[in-house]
Parts: structure tokens; sequence; C-alpha cells
């Protein structure tokens, strides 16, 4: 694994890359509450055959967090994550997971000429996540934890006894088997960083993501109107069916959407596949891209 500092708009990010330059790339996007380093365990299977390229996201790890929300709408995510695709060249293709899979899809979305193929591992559609979020079914009441994460200042809650309560909130009927030893306290280094944790969570707070407490709440949403929500490129959907945060229905009708689809369920993964199934994941990546690529040529 190779690290540096990158600036991109003139703002740094903290990229690492693991692999030869001249294989095909893959730019991974992690999601909350983690940093580029959650990569390692897949990509010490794909780095064989690929060029991984994985930023600290903006607000997390070492790469540049303002403060203001205002920062973290999607739009201006995208732009510099434009800005890195070019840097590392064409044609790439994407992988996002949780946060990192939602600035994927938007990627696609607007900007589908520099994205070769879309792989996203338990993340969400907006269009299809906020309908399901609309229902005030099982997925309404699982985001709950959206509205909770909103509130001024959880950051003091979330870090108390070393952050006790933000392990608990992401290990809820989850297996986290994995954060233990030297990944915990690589984790909560990064989350100790100062405002960190602040930046972090302004991702939940800039989103137009409606999740509705009561009945009471539902009502029209305009934001996703007037939009092209479609995935022109391949694109790859892995999901682990345990997951508690994301149900079966917040992908459903994701066919839709796409031009080209496959969806590949692991039964004994939770949100947090990468950490679990990293062999197996890297497997099926493997050879949906050998086949996207024969099929093309």
């Amino acid at each position: 694994m190779q690290s540096k500092f990158i600036e991109i708009n003139q703002n740094k990010y903290f990229v690492r890359t693991w692999g030869t330059p001249n294989n095909p790339k893959i730019l991974l996007l992690h999601g909350f509450p983690e940093y580029s380093g959650a990569w390692e365990p897949l990509a010490d299977h794909l780095k064989k055959d690929f060029y991984l390229i994985a930023p600290d996201q903006r607000g997390f790890g070492q790469s540049w967090g303002p403060l203001d929300e205002k920062y973290y709408k999607t739009a201006s995510i995208i732009n510099d994550l434009e800005a890195l695709i070019k840097y590392y060249g064409k044609n790439i293709i994407v992988l996002g997971h949780d946060w990192g899979a939602a600035v994927a899809y938007a990627l696609a979305f607007s900007k589908p000429k520099i994205i070769d193929k879309l792989i996203i591992l338990n993340g969400v559609h907006p269009a299809i996540f906020q309908q399901a979020l609309l229902s005030n079914g099982l997925q309404t009441k699982a985001s709950q934890y959206i509205n909770f994460l909103r509130k001024k200042n959880v950051e003091i809650i979330l870090k108390k006894d070393n952050f006790k309560k933000l392990i608990e909130l992401f290990a809820t009927n989850m297996d986290t088997s994995w954060l233990e030893g030297q990944t915990k306290t690589n984790y909560i280094s990064e989350w100790s960083r100062e405002n960190r944790l602040k930046t972090m969570l302004n991702w939940y707070r800039a989103s137009p993501l409606v999740v509705p407490k009561n009945n009471t709440e539902m009502r029209s949403i305009n934001f996703l109107k007037n939009k092209e929500l479609s995935i022109k490129c391949p694109h790859l959907l892995i999901w682990g069916e345990r997951d508690t945060a994301l149900l079966p229905e917040s992908f459903s009708g994701l066919e839709n959407y796409c031009l080209d689809l496959e969806i590949f369920k692991l039964p004994n993964a939770d949100h947090w596949l990468h950490h679990q199934e990293p062999k197996k994941i890297s497997r099926i990546i493997a050879k949906w891209v050998l086949k996207k690529r024969i099929n093309n040529t």
C-alpha cells in the first residue's frame, strides 16, 4: 500500500493506493464511519489484478474537512471526485459502500462518460431509498438512526467513553467481530482527529433525504424530480442479506434504472460485508469485470 496527499480543486485529499497503475483502475469510496484504510481487507485480494485508489472522503480521515455542512452537498463532493478520477485517468471503475455508494450513484448519473463500470456494496439508489423511507414501513423504522445523527451536538454523545455510543450504533444487530485489536485502534485514531466526527456527520446533515418520524410527516419530495437517475454503464450490486440498516426494499426496482444490472447476494454477510467476506467479494468483482470486458470485445 502507498499513500500520499493530492491537491484537488485547491484542497488536500489523502489517498491510499494498492497494486500496479497499468492494471484496470477501481476507485474505492467508503462510507460512515469509515476511512480509506477500511478497504485494506478487500484490497489484499484485488491488488494483483487491479489498481485500487481509495481516498479519505471529504470530512473523513486526513482529507479536507470544512466545518460548515453546506460543503457536504452531493454536487460539491462529486466535483472533487471527478477531479480525482481525471488525476488518475479516464475509464475508471467506481466502487462505493454506504455513503460512498450514494456519491458513486451520483457520479454515474451526472458524469457517465468518466465511469466505465459501477459496483455497489450495500448502498442505495437515492430515488428507491427515498421511496422506501416514505413508505412508513420497515425501512422507515430502520433508518431512524439518521434523525439521531442529524441532531445538534450529537458528536458529544458519540465521543463519550472512547466512542462507545458510536461503536454501539453501527454494531447494532450486525457482526463487527472484525472491529478489534489494531483495526479498532486505527478507527478510533481517525475519529479522534480534531473536529473529525462533526465533519463526518455533516454528510447526514447536508443530505436532502427525508426520514419521517411518523405518519404525519409523509409528504411529497421534489428534490429527485426532473433529474436523470439512470445508470448507463454496467452495474454490479453485491448485497449482504443480514444488513439491518438497509433492507431489501431499499433496492427493490433497481433494474428499472439500469441498462445492465447484476445482483449478487451474500446470505451470511451484513452491512459490513467488505470486512466479513473480502475474498468472496473480490472473486465476484474480478469475474464480473472479466465477463464485461469479454462481452465488449
